[in-house]
């Protein structure tokens, strides 16, 4: 990793005096710049200044200052590149929160007209509208923008008939290297000649000059045409694009004359940023494809026979053939999302899986292909299983397969799969013969195996060999490997990048991938475009060794840190934070639908984001100011500050890093070295006060209700005084209970244990009364135990030491009373949840064994009932055959720990019912947080987040819901929100489940 470089005080002072006049966001401060000091590559550099334009006339300003001062500018959209193309010392450019709108699109000629910050799945979202698509689908497409698929020419599983961004792009508008402003678009021989005209002495005369002088020598042809990639293999990002550039009209030989015209985007497009700063982008469309699809989930014994397979199956014409090994699928295996995404289509244990993708106009169509396809193979004795999959089990498959980059990383240790080789590409029939002898050749010259998996049916293989970089050995195998692999893709007359880009990784070996002569044209290329180095220096050109400058300093180690959390699993809290592999999976907006990360998707901002947390933690402990105060940082507090533990990432990181857990763990330890704040022990307390507030809660109830007074209590907790505050009941639901008669029905099926969480017992009274009525009215004895308060608001301010107490006198109470047949039962998900995900690591060694037992038999209400209607012990003659609809809002540690499933189930279960998400035709996920997260959205600072992230979907998505449509929402929390902002009555499962009981 790399310090910080010497400030260019020039650049610096002219940062500062740009600001007034900036639109957009000028950060010079250490926290900005240290979150924008990685992407998802391996390499670290700390930036000068970040920049997060607003206009056009901003990135002119901001060119033209780098020129002037002697800086560069580093453009991003979505960090989510594997080849550090978005690190350096420069400026980095962020265009993602801003240029964000699609301009135009032209339903007849098929092309639209947008800015590059704009998501290529929320394109499609768009373009579906008018019959179109842009159809490059990079593995990262719910993040992934335009711009940077530009950069990068990126393809993805679907270029056997997509191509690549490249095969798509019409026209760029944007700036050059002096800041003047240029449009790139095809071009007649006559528009080419008049562009070169010697009267033309800007720098974009220069360009064409330029290159008309250096494309049209005979010399640098033949060189260009005897060691490029062979012209079949289409995924190749080798060096700049001249090879399809001299074939243009202009520049062809007269003996071969071409029919191309010559458009600059050919070039830009795979240039890494390095020549052109791209404020608009026109791509031509594809129309929608045939409706019915599905994939072969080909299975076989190793990956030499899959890619055998390969060659057979692009002979039947797939829309996509991606390879999945058994490293990434041992790794989907720890991941809860993508378990129960393989359980669906997994057989035995294979060494590799092929997923070849039809599309086709009708479904028997689809299940010819997929027949003959299975019939060849099983005649040519390859493979064992070959299930079709379509529908919803479609989309799993391919949300594995997506998920591949982020599953590699959740290797715990040191030691990690690495995009050091990540996009080989030869051509298909090669692929058998290139990847038995890569395979050979990394086992017997450097004793390591290689994760393979991605993109068969075009060539490209993603190759990750497994490595600690920590290591002085590991650093000096990481690029051993990468030139002994240069050398044998030059064999084969590959690409050594087939999409992901040369970059800082690949660039040092591209004068041996194309030949010295040829290093010198593309070095001519980038001085015709950039001749004072403003754009995104030492990438494809003059880069520096490519194991410089990496997250890891080699042979520093690891510092080891006392926790109160049990973090062995990763071993250790710094290896936890390392888990993340910058892939950006958190940079999910409210339109791409799932929970990670709520305050992102509402600031669209990259400090925001799991990633950035991740990393501003793997900092501060990698190089703590104080060994014996790791967790003293102003900096990383900062960067939490907006984590609202929602647990979303525990599900749907494919990396498994568990923020929630993570910031727990940073806040006892802040609170440590510098005390405990009034308000987060006032909540952490809830229990305390709320028991108090019962004893007289009509006074409490007009106190927090009446105007004068709650403004000084709100004032007083630092509390939002637009917030409601949540009344007290006048009866407790330990009182009611004592004192309740039970149902005649009750224990004819059993006992269950419930939790009389803290929530319910003061506030939500009524919903457990409505929970013990149902469960015994439907045949089950019910017993409150003994237990303490479930420690939820200690938690969610970070007070472990109070939680631990908590977690610890549950477990002594009720490790002897619950079991399988005895459950304990939970209405509030947060406080029930809590013994299944932080108990077990949180209580003290001795009874970690006795938690995670009784954490098997702790289940939300809703997951109990849904397994009674499996074991026929419910069923719907129980209830009303009334009709009703419920639309469901989730609570995000239910989607994160447990699922919605069973409360969909369980809400479906009377005969009339008809439970849909709570947004049409989206999934259960989709509506994500609803914003208020416990005391998070009660905080002054936080209330406007907080509305502002229940009003992307799920306040509106209740506004407009009719009054005869019943909301269900599990979590009190939820609840709460809705009722402030949509003035409407969310209900609990149960209380829907017990008024529809028939008496």
């Amino acid at each position: 990793m790399t310090s910080a470089p010497p400030p260019n005080t020039a650049a610096v002072n002219a940062l500062k005096a740009l600001d007034p006049e900036f639109d957009g966001e000028l950060r010079i401060d250490e926290l900005s710049r240290a979150i924008y000091s990685t992407d998802a590559s391996v390499y670290q550099e700390t930036p000068l200044a970040v920049a997060i334009p607003k206009s056009e006339r901003d990135i002119q300003r901001l060119v033209k200052l780098a020129a002037e001062n002697g800086t560069s500018l580093i453009p991003r959209t979505a960090g989510t590149s594997l080849s550090g193309q978005c690190v350096g010392s420069g400026i980095v450019v962020d265009v993602s929160k801003y240029f964000t709108k699609i301009l135009e699109v032209n339903h007849e000629e098929g092309w639209v007209r947008l800015q590059p910050g704009v998501i290529r799945n929320e394109l499609n979202m768009h373009l579906a509208e008018h019959g179109l698509l842009f159809g490059p689908e990079t593995s990262t497409q719910n993040r992934a923008m335009i711009g940077g698929m530009v950069g990068n020419n990126s393809c993805g599983s679907n270029s056997i008939v997509y191509g690549s961004t490249r095969d798509h792009v019409l026209e760029l508008r944007g700036f050059l290297s002096d800041g003047t402003e240029a449009v790139f678009r095809d071009l007649t021989p006559e528009e080419f000649e008049a562009k070169c005209d010697a009267s033309n002495n800007t720098l974009e005369g220069t360009l064409y000059r330029g290159t008309r002088e250096l494309l049209s020598n005979v010399e640098v042809r033949n060189e260009i045409e005897a060691e490029f990639p062979k012209p079949e293999i289409r995924r190749r990002n080798t060096g700049y694009a001249v090879d399809l550039l001299m074939d243009a009209q202009p520049l062809a030989p007269t003996k071969s004359p071409s029919e191309k015209p010559f458009n600059f985007c050919k070039l830009l497009a795979g240039s890494e940023g390095t020549l052109f700063f791209t404020t608009e982008i026109k791509v031509s469309c594809n129309r929608l494809p045939p409706p019915v699809s599905g994939v072969v989930c080909a299975h076989f014994a190793t990956v030499e026979d899959a890619l055998k397979a390969t060659v057979i199956a692009v002979k039947y014409k797939p829309f996509g053939c991606e390879l999945i090994d058994d490293f990434v699928l041992e790794g989907a295996a720890r991941n809860t999302e993508q378990a129960a995404n393989m359980a669906t289509f997994v057989e035995g244990k294979p060494n590799a899986v092929l997923v070849v993708h039809f599309r086709t106009d009708t479904d028997e169509e689809l299940r010819t292909l997929a027949a003959d396809l299975e019939a060849e193979l099983r005649n040519a004795d390859i493979g064992y299983h070959f299930p079709l999959m379509v529908g919803s089990d479609e989309d799993k498959v391919w949300d594995l397969r997506k998920a591949g980059l982020g599953i590699l990383s959740t290797i715990p240790g040191d030691e990690k799969s690495l995009a050091v080789i990540e996009d080989t590409a030869v051509a298909v029939e090669d692929l058998p013969a290139y990847i038995a002898e890569f395979d050979a050749n990394l086992k017997r010259d450097h004793g390591i195996e290689c994760v393979h998996y991605a993109h068969a049916g075009t060539g490209e293989i993603h190759l990750r060999p497994i490595l600690n970089l920590k290591t002085k050995e590991g650093n000096e195998k990481f690029r051993a490997v990468a030139s002994d692999v240069a050398d044998l893709v030059k064999k084969y007359r590959g690409s050594l990048s087939g999409e992901h880009g040369d970059g800082r990784l690949r660039g040092e070996f591209l004068k041996r991938m194309i030949g010295e002569k040829n290093y010198e044209v593309c070095r001519k290329v980038k001085e015709l475009w950039d001749p004072n180095g403003v754009f995104n220096p030492n990438k494809i050109i003059d880069t520096p060794p490519m194991n410089t400058s990496l997250r890891f300093e080699p042979g520093r180690g690891t510092p080891e840190y006392q926790t109160l959390f049990d973090f062995s699993a990763t071993q250790g809290v710094l290896r936890a934070a390392e888990m993340c592999s910058g892939s950006g999976d958190c940079r999910k907006t409210e339109l791409t639908g799932g929970t990670m990360c709520p305050s992102y998707m509402a600031t669209r901002d990259e400090k925001d984001t799991t990633r950035a947390r991740a990393n501003m933690l793997r900092n501060i402990l990698t190089n703590p100011t104080d060994q014996n105060q790791p967790f003293d940082s102003e900096e990383v507090k900062n960067v939490l500050d907006l984590c609202m533990s929602c647990k979303g990432c525990k599900r749907e990181c494919p990396s498994n890093v568990d923020m929630s857990k993570l910031k727990a763990e940073f806040m006892q330890g802040y609170y440590d070295a510098n005390g405990v704040p009034r308000r987060a022990k006032m909540i952490a307390n809830f229990t305390k006060t709320s028991a108090l507030a019962a004893k007289v809660p009509w006074l409490y109830n007009f106190a927090i209700s009446f105007p004068p007074i709650a403004g000084l209590i709100k004032r007083f907790a630092g509390f939002a005084p637009e917030r409601t505050l949540p009344k007290i009941h006048s009866q407790t639901l330990h009182a009611w209970f004592q004192t309740h008669q039970p149902h005649k029905n009750a224990g004819k099926h059993g006992k269950v244990f419930l939790f009389c969480d803290e929530f319910t017992n003061y506030n939500d009274t009524p919903i457990g009364i409505a929970a013990v009525e149902l469960l015994e009215q439907l045949g089950y004895e019910v017993s409150i135990p003994e237990h303490e308060e479930s420690g939820r608001a200690a938690f969610s301010k970070g007070l472990l030491r109070q939680a631990r107490d908590a977690a610890e006198t549950n477990v002594r109470q009720l490790k002897s009373v619950i079991g399988k047949s005895t459950p304990l039962l939970g209405i509030e998900p947060s406080a029930i949840l809590s013994f299944r995900d932080e108990y077990p690591d949180l209580v003290r060694p001795e009874l970690r064994k006795d938690a995670n037992t009784l954490s098997e038999h702790c289940l939300m209400i809703d997951e109990f009932l849904a397994e009674q209607i499996d074991s026929d012990v419910l069923s719907e003659k129980l209830f009303t055959e009334d009709t009703k609809e419920i639309r469901l809002h989730g609570h995000c540690h239910q989607k994160a720990i447990s699922r919605l499933l069973p409360t969909v189930r369980l809400l479906g279960l009377p005969k009339n019912y008809t439970v849909k998400p709570m947004v049409d035709g989206e999934g259960f996920y989709k509506t994500g947080c609803c914003g208020m997260a416990g005391s998070f959205g009660y905080e002054r600072e936080h209330f406007e987040i907080s509305k502002q992230i229940g009003e992307l979907v799920l306040i509106p998505a209740v506004k407009r819901l009719s009054q005869d449509v019943l909301v269900a929402a599990p979590g009190t929390s939820c609840r709460h929100q809705i009722a402030d902002f949509a003035n409407r009555r969310a209900l609990h499962p149960v209380e829907i489940l017990r008024a529809a009981l028939c008496e």
